[in-house]
């Protein structure tokens, strides 16, 4: 599969491609066609950390090499997607300052509809990313049920984690955009994790942050990822943190904003950190019957 990367009026853009709902014998879930349709979907959705694998490419085409080490790839998610439908993405001119980088990204549909959008970066850490001024703005919660439980500030710290080299080679070959920095090792110290695994890495952390109350079906809302001495390797020993940053709710969902930040088992360097926003359906739950 040969990456085209093709200048366009805004900046740049890859090649049209048609992600794989990877997940899509997971009963009961957002991916498993039945559970999204009850719950007024097209059908089973592409999850958002898989479109988040499209753009790797071309970030390291537009930013260069930097981006594994520094960058970072800041997503709010629109629009779902289902399985095969075709996506493209589009990052547009940089703008530098003081050592910094940013620059818009945003992925389109076949008929044009945006499926997501946010920014991607390299240099210092983005503290003031679209993602994060959209956590800030966030209403205060009004009614959880569901996440009736958590609380601002619950944390949880120092949680083993590990994603093995079998799962990265059973991954690579339904990838949506493949790069030479999964396959070769040598090209950066260790063979580089995508997106969907990296994010797999921080949400080590996720069961023992918060538990939901009853059944109910979640879904990505949004997702940042930042290295801070990237990018995050098959086989390595890492320890997982994270904290409940804020809480939410619209008239569908209940909303939790939660970071996590990736460590070096044995140096306690800090590798990566995580800003994620979870979206549960209030029509999945018994609760909100």
């Amino acid at each position: 599969m040969r990456f085209e990367l093709t200048r366009c009026e805004d900046g740049w853009m890859g090649p049209w491609r048609e992600p794989t709902n990877i997940s899509a014998e997971a009963t009961g879930s957002i991916h498993d066609d039945a559970t999204a349709r009850k719950l007024g979907l097209k059908g089973g959705t592409v999850a958002g950390s898989i479109h988040m694998e499209q753009f790797a490419p071309l970030l390291v085409g537009v930013l260069g090499q930097e981006w594994w080490r520094t960058g970072s790839l800041s997503l709010y998610f629109r629009e779902a997607t289902t399985h095969g439908e075709k996506v493209r993405c589009h990052v547009e001119t940089p703008m530098t300052w003081n050592g910094f980088t940013r620059v818009p990204v945003w992925m389109e549909g076949a008929n044009g509809q945006r499926i997501n959008e946010g920014s991607a970066s390299i240099g210092a850490p983005d503290q003031t990313s679209d993602l994060r001024r959209r956590m800030f703005e966030s209403r205060p919660a009004g009614e959880l049920r569901i996440l009736r439980e958590a609380r601002i500030g619950d944390f949880t710290y120092d949680v083993p984690s590990q994603i093995a080299s079998t799962r990265l080679d059973a991954h690579l070959p339904i990838i949506t955009e493949r790069c030479e920095e999964y396959v070769d090792g040598g090209l950066l110290g260790a063979r580089a994790l995508p997106m969907n695994l990296t994010i797999d890495a921080f949400r080590a952390i996720e069961k023992s942050l918060v538990v939901p109350d009853g059944p109910r079906v979640g879904l990505y809302g949004a997702i940042e990822v930042q290295y801070v001495n990237g990018p995050v390797f098959a086989d390595r020993h890492y320890t997982a943190s994270g904290r409940i940053l804020a809480l939410s709710d619209s008239p569908k969902t209940e909303i939790m904003w939660w970071e996590a930040q990736l460590a070096d088992a044995e140096s306690g360097a800090l590798v990566a950190t995580m800003l994620h926003m979870t979206r549960l359906m209030k029509a999945s739950s018994p609760l909100w019957a």
